[in-house]
């Protein structure tokens, strides 16, 4: 199954899949390119972060969970702490995603699933 396919199949009766089908409908291939690696560097931001020594609790990864939250809500549908909470578990838990985060350096999916749950503590 494709990856279209498989959020089709798992949320397409949600409000926000259908926020980001409306939000991403004119999306070239050079504008997902574009915001897909944005989201990336995200994540690259999440590994340094990580190597420099800071914990997944500290103000530094926190203030990367909420950069993260801001550019899904901005670029893709509006991203909840319920919604943030659950893209962090998928980031360690399943394989294909554990695999590209970290890239940027071993255990990169793992903090930023731990970042983002200590940041959706404190807002919800």
């Amino acid at each position: 199954m494709n990856y279209e396919a498989e959020a089709r199949a798992r949320w397409s009766n949600t409000d926000a899949y259908r926020e980001h089908k409306e939000k991403t409908k004119h999306y070239s291939k050079e504008k997902w390119a574009e915001v897909n690696d944005g989201l990336m560097k995200i994540f690259a931001e999440f590994a340094v972060c990580k190597d420099s020594g800071a914990a997944s609790d500290s103000v530094e990864a926190k203030a990367l969970a909420a950069k993260l939250q801001a550019y899904i809500t901005e670029h893709y549908y509006t991203c909840t702490a319920e919604i943030l909470t659950g893209l962090g578990k998928m980031y360690m838990e399943d394989e294909r995603f554990k695999n590209t985060i970290d890239t940027y350096s071993e255990g990169t999916a793992a903090y930023a699933a731990n970042a983002i749950h200590e940041f959706c503590k404190e807002i919800r």
